[in-house]
């Protein structure tokens, strides 16, 4: 049988923790080293985790790997999806690509720029707020700076849209769709962008764990 406690990237083997043969006790500083390794294969060499995420890893970490006594600490719901929020280029983007190697037997989610999504609507009108409401998992990458869709001359909201119908699937199958999201605004200027019901239903949807409004740019 597989041990989940183990992953291999090329010819190494990293360990995540301990495996008894039905659960894994995950061991964090182990973690952070595989993520590190893992960051630096997806991203380059000059990936590297800094001190003042660790925070913000552990909450995301906990929850990826549903440790429900943490996930009760840092006060989150397993069930529902991340939204990650924090300035431009701390590294919301990053850290959600990364993590999805982290349980390699979850169901992964599919990274996805809002902006093509509102680009796409402008090419298909509604058949992508359909292709986007189904039942795949996704991260919305970069939420609420896209532009307006526009299709034969009518404006759409289209994320707003995309939201709440992932909202209704999410009610329907009993909390089983994960919907994710970065976003560089923060609650009121989503409420501003989507309006009070969607913002609503964005706390059903999302889990909110934010950076520090002061965290640095890491692309400079």
């Amino acid at each position: 049988m597989d041990n989940p406690s183990k992953i291999k990237e090329g010819d190494i083997e990293y360990s995540l923790g301990k495996f008894n043969g039905k659960c894994v006790y995950y061991d964090f500083p182990k973690i952070l080293v595989y993520l590190n390794a893992k960051g630096k294969l997806l991203f380059g060499k000059r990936f590297k985790i800094y001190d003042q995420d660790k925070v913000i890893l552990l909450k995301l970490c906990a929850y990826f790997i549903r440790d429900k006594e943490n996930c009760k600490k840092y006060g989150i719901d397993i069930e529902k999806g991340i939204l990650l929020s924090g300035p431009v280029g701390c590294g919301k983007t990053s850290m959600m690509k990364l993590l999805r190697h982290l349980v390699p037997t979850q169901r992964p989610y599919e990274m996805i720029p809002c902006r093509n999504v509102s680009f796409s609507y402008n090419h298909l009108g509604f058949k992508t707020v359909e292709q986007y409401g189904n039942a795949k998992f996704f991260c919305f990458d970069n939420l609420g700076v896209e532009p307006v869709g526009r299709f034969y001359g009518k404006d759409l909201n289209v994320m707003g849209e995309i939201l709440l119908s992932r909202y209704e699937l999410y009610m329907r199958t009993k909390h089983k769709i994960k919907t994710h999201a970065t976003t560089n605004l923060n609650a009121d200027e989503l409420e501003d962008r989507y309006g009070n019901r969607v913002r609503s239903r964005m706390r059903e949807l999302f889990n909110l764990i934010a950076f520090d409004k002061k965290a640095k740019d890491k692309r400079k």
